[in-house]
């Protein structure tokens, strides 16, 4: 089953911080274990909300608009995508995430739909 985990509430260091080298190491080991345990699908962090556009279309218009869809007080940083044996394995790596000591993780299931054809254009 697919889980996607998405971190919120996270401040992350910039390159040249002094911190960056020691939480890159950690987040590169937690994929590592992903991997190793065959569960990785795929991960990135997202830029700030500063950079997010958001487009609704309504009566046949499309409206865009600078920044989230809600204003929020939780902050979307990054996600994974993980191929886990159960929600216990889902919830075990998530907890073993280093971005799980300073904010949250949200895990849920990606939900299967049947005839829905969502693959990468080279078919992955």
């Amino acid at each position: 089953m697919r889980y996607m985990l998405l971190i919120y509430n996270c401040e992350r260091p910039e390159p040249g911080d002094p911190e960056f080298a020691e939480a890159l190491a950690r987040v590169n080991a937690f994929a590592d274990e992903c991997r190793g345990r065959g569960a990785f699908v795929s991960g990135d962090p997202l830029q700030s909300e500063s950079t997010a556009t958001t487009v609704s279309v309504r009566d046949g218009r499309t409206l865009i608009t600078d920044g989230p869809f809600a204003e929020t007080h939780e902050h979307l940083g990054g996600y994974y995508v993980l191929d886990c044996r159960n929600l216990d394995e889902a919830l075990e790596l998530a907890a073993l995430c280093p971005m799980a000591e300073q904010g949250s993780i949200e895990v849920r299931p990606l939900a299967g739909v049947p005839g829905l054809r969502h693959l990468a254009a080279s078919g992955e």
